[in-house]
């Protein structure tokens, strides 16, 4: 059986760790926020999907680890990942740069970028591998087909 208590704490560094706050851990994973602070004040045990909704949205977390402390947090093979605020910032200056782009593009037209524009667009043989939104609080929704 899971100890609450321990489970609670290593739920915390979880958090921690992606620089969560409760609604954003709970929106990534997508809870209800209130099962986020029963779970972490001990007033409710997390229920299996609980537990593998954390392992489907952050699979640096080791399921063993988080069940019952052993192992390791971050998952070793995983250090090579960049932190989550360093990807957010990268994505933050694509889509300035995107915008720009944008509006340069509108600014000064030419054959090429119309013929970029054309050949871009999908095809009906193309399918849609998945779909992710970012909010501005730096929270994301990731959607698989």
């Amino acid at each position: 059986m899971v100890n609450s208590d321990q489970f609670s704490k290593r739920l915390q560094k979880v958090m921690d760790e992606y620089d969560l706050n409760a609604t954003s851990f709970a929106d990534a994973i997508d809870v209800g926020r209130s099962s986020i602070s029963h779970i972490i004040s001990g007033r409710n045990k997390p229920s299996l999907e609980f537990v593998m909704k954390i392992i489907a949205a952050f699979p640096e977390v080791e399921l063993y680890w988080l069940l019952n402390g052993k192992g390791s947090f971050p998952k070793k093979q995983a250090a090579a990942i960049p932190p989550r605020k360093t990807i957010e910032n990268q994505l933050e200056a694509d889509f300035e740069e995107e915008k720009i782009f944008q509006q340069n593009a509108k600014l000064n037209p030419s054959p090429d970028r119309e013929q970029n524009a054309l050949t871009s667009k999908t095809n009906a043989n193309s399918e849609i591998e998945r779909i992710v939104i970012f909010y501005k609080d730096g929270t994301f929704k990731n959607f698989l087909p």
